[in-house]
């Protein structure tokens, strides 16, 4: 419960703060500058589209590149597997445990 009131009390300071900054907002003049400076010439210039056009074309090529990888590697591990079941499975003999119980259905009354 303390900790809500400490939040509480945090929050009405902020908003107070916030209040008074809004308050004071328009006695600033907004000079506008004639100098720009090398970031917003960049930001407005064609070279972050083409940075991103190369981007996106190398991300393309490598993810494709990785997802034929992977399904090499999934294909290959596949064939591992398979050698390995039909390794292991060994003949096994059929138990019919009716017959042996002498519950099955040719026994004579």
């Amino acid at each position: 419960m303390i900790e809500f009131i400490f939040v509480t009390v945090l929050m009405f300071c902020f908003s107070t703060v916030l209040y008074l900054m809004v308050r004071a907002l328009p006695r600033i003049e907004e000079v506008p500058s004639d100098r720009k400076s090398f970031l917003d010439r960049w930001a407005h210039s064609e070279i972050p589209e083409k940075v991103d056009a190369a981007w996106n074309g190398f991300l393309f090529k490598f993810l494709r590149k990785v997802k034929v990888g992977v399904l090499k590697l999934d294909n290959t591990l596949a064939k591992h597997l398979q050698k390995i079941k039909t390794a292991e499975q060994e003949p096994k003999s059929n138990i019919d445990f009716k017959e042996i119980s002498g519950k099955g259905g040719d026994t004579e009354e």
